[in-house]
């Protein structure tokens, strides 16, 4: 049994509009972060100030309430998706799973979210708890995306698998090296929050210095793991024998344009001491390369599949 075509149009809408609206709320979430608004809401949740609705809406309460008001959607919005493709007669088991683990890391958001609201890791506290918290939600997060993403691709019936061999290597090599610069990036962003520069120099010298903080002597390891990743990406989307012949796609395509796109920014955001705006946009190519990296992942191993049905 297949899916019908209207179970299929419903699922990519609702699929498409779940994903984007997730990569806005994540991009609120950086700014709850970047404006030291954390503390919001008090050590209250679900609740802002022991409020459903706090009677003042200003400030660092009125941005914590809105990423908390959005974050609930995007639940609602996931658990949604999970029980239009449950019901959907002949949905595969692939899109069924990518589902199921879509909401198993939004879940997984919302508990690390208020795991640090009531352990009050917000706002400028520099424990060692938050600064193994703050990464570990952005790599949920991007758990997060790659289920999201997998629904989308997907939802056309295609079938994937985990082959054996080269192909493999270059999926697990450039999701785990993505992983890897999200948690480091995490961290950096954390110590530019806590510990801002006044100068270039300064934070360089800062990140050099033996009795800085140790959140800022960690964050010079994101831009060289960043730098080593976004070069390895470009190869394994254009070198392998495995990916040659989807070297020319237009997933292929986005990840080295966004590799590039992302070393200039990030060197732009330190060049001016991490703005906002340069932190968001940042954020932003990160997601958005982490989606081209799933996606061509995703056509790779469809098109290995197909190859091996074929002979």
């Amino acid at each position: 049994m297949t899916t019908t075509h209207s179970s299929k149009i419903r699922i990519a809408r609702l699929s498409r509009l779940t994903l984007t609206f997730t990569i806005a709320v994540i991009l609120l979430g950086a700014l709850v972060r970047a404006t030291g608004s954390g503390a919001g809401c008090g050590r209250s949740w679900p609740s802002c100030q022991g409020e459903i609705l706090p009677a003042r809406l200003e400030g660092a309460t009125l941005i914590e309430f809105t990423h908390r008001a959005v974050s609930g959607i995007a639940l609602a919005l996931v658990f949604l998706l999970f029980v239009v493709i449950r019901r959907a007669n002949g949905a595969r088991a692939q899109i069924r799973t990518a589902a199921a683990w879509s909401l198993v890391a939004i879940v997984g958001e919302a508990l690390i979210g208020a795991a640090i609201v009531l352990f009050e890791w917000v706002a400028d506290d520099s424990s060692v708890a938050r600064t193994i918290a703050v990464p570990l939600h952005l790599v949920n997060t991007l758990l997060l995306l790659a289920g999201l993403t997998a629904v989308v691709a997907l939802v056309d019936g295609r079938r994937l698998v985990w082959p054996a061999g080269r192909l493999r290597q270059v999926v697990a090599g450039g999701l785990g090296a993505l992983l890897a610069v999200a948690a480091t990036g995490a961290v950096a962003a954390l110590a530019d929050t806590l510990y801002p520069a006044d100068s270039l120099a300064e934070g360089v010298a800062a990140d050099l210095s033996g009795t800085s903080a140790m959140l800022t002597r960690l964050r010079v390891i994101h831009p060289i793991v960043a730098v080593a990743t976004g070069l390895l990406l470009v190869w394994l989307v254009s070198r392998p024998r495995a990916v040659r012949r989807f070297r020319d796609s237009a997933a292929a395509r986005a990840v080295v344009w966004l590799v590039v796109l992302q070393v200039a920014v990030g060197a732009l955001n330190v060049v001016l001491l991490v703005p906002i705006w340069t932190q968001l946009v940042h954020l932003l190519l990160a997601d958005l390369l982490w989606i081209s990296f799933v996606w061509f992942s995703l056509e790779a191993l469809t098109a290995h599949n197909s190859a091996v049905s074929a002979s």
